[in-house]
């Protein structure tokens, strides 16, 4: 098995070193502080159950757990780790033994008191729990590991999705705008074909917004409130004097607050969609203002609903809308809208907190 520290993240090595100091640093402090005396021998004899922990550790961490706990393996890994315990038992009565050995120090005889009996035995299974303990915890932070990484691959797998699916909106968006602008130009040319060329010169200006501007994921909303400004004056040239189109735009000239392309469009397009009737009084009011870290949009309309038959639009616009603001600004947005108690007015706000 490879050594699996991740050197990505600085934290994860700055654990390991605190562990190291902690397991092989604790017994010489607490032997200072009894005042004993602190020799090579006992130095040598205190760095016994520190090495067998982070063998246990070890082990555990790089070893068992992405061997068997990973695939599920998990009535092995306990026997082994049993097996692995009990062996660091006799690792520490070995090593023990070694420096009484190598410091020539000579071996006590084996005593036959029942009561140093009980007391050894009960340390040895303090030492088994402690190793057990120190299995667990290796196990514990292996698997967070994994999940952590596990998490961080959702996530990205998820910003993809999300990107994949921004752009195919943004791919949707420009030929739904392109065909209502172009039915607008058609209806244009029966009646008025000077007027017909304008609109062809303002769609040229927009165009260069659809095409190229708007490919990033946010715009100046000073761009933004341009482009719109550009659509409506557009849209101005196919209606009669008796529409009442009436805007109101309070940002700042140059305002740089990034906003997500052609997202008020559609309820703008929507607005002169069911807000006109060719025989009756129709007003549109719009009104686009930045205060405070919110840029608002609020559309008021006459509403004169289109009969089945007409095919002027597919009817995506507003779904695009919806599906946009929660892909972009989830739990940032609030979208109201509504008709009036009699039908005759529509009305639409977006807050978007920026």
């Amino acid at each position: 098995m490879k050594w699996n520290i991740n050197h990505k993240y600085p934290q994860e090595l700055l654990i390991h070193l605190f562990v190291w100091v902690f397991l092989f640093g604790l017994p010489p402090m607490l032997i200072g502080h009894t005042n004993e005396r602190l020799d090579e021998e006992e130095i040598f004899r205190m760095m016994g159950n520190p090495i067998a922990m982070t063998l246990v550790f070890y082990i555990n961490y790089i070893w068992l757990v992405p061997r068997l706990v990973f695939n599920k393996k998990n009535k092995i890994y306990v026997l082994l780790n049993v097996i692995l315990c009990a062996g660091m038992l006799f690792f520490t009565h070995f090593w023990f033994r070694l420096g009484n050995v190598y410091f020539h120090i000579p071996l006590p005889p084996p005593p036959n008191d029942s009561l140093w009996m009980w007391t050894f035995l009960s340390f040895r299974i303090r030492d088994f729990i402690l190793f057990g303990l120190i299995a667990a915890v290796a196990a514990t932070i292996r698997m967070s590991k994994k999940w952590h990484e596990a998490e961080l691959g959702r996530q990205k797998a998820e910003l993809k999705r999300i990107e994949a699916e921004l752009k195919n909106l943004h791919n949707q968006i420009n030929p739904h705008f392109l065909l209502n602008t172009l039915n607008n130009i058609y209806a244009l040319i029966a009646f008025d074909t000077d007027k017909a060329q304008q609109a062809v010169q303002e769609l040229s200006r927009l165009l260069r917004y659809v095409l190229y501007d708007n490919q990033e994921k946010y715009v100046p909303l000073c761009k933004e409130v341009g482009f719109i400004c550009n659509y409506i004056e557009l849209m101005r040239i196919r209606v009669t004097e008796d529409v009442d189109i009436e805007t109101h735009f309070d940002i700042k000239p140059d305002s740089q607050t990034p906003i997500a392309p052609l997202i008020f469009i559609s309820l703008i397009e929507n607005a002169f969609k069911h807000g006109i009737s060719p025989t009756n009084h129709s007003f549109i009011h719009i009104s686009l203002t930045e205060k405070d870290g919110q840029v608002n949009c609020v559309i008021r309309n006459s509403n004169y609903p289109k009969n089945e038959n007409d095919k002027s639009g597919s009817g995506i616009g507003l779904e695009q809308v919806q599906k946009r603001l929660e892909l972009l600004y989830p739990g940032r947005y609030k979208w109201e809208c509504n008709h009036s108690e009699d039908q005759k007015e529509y009305y639409s706000s977006i807050t978007i907190t920026t």
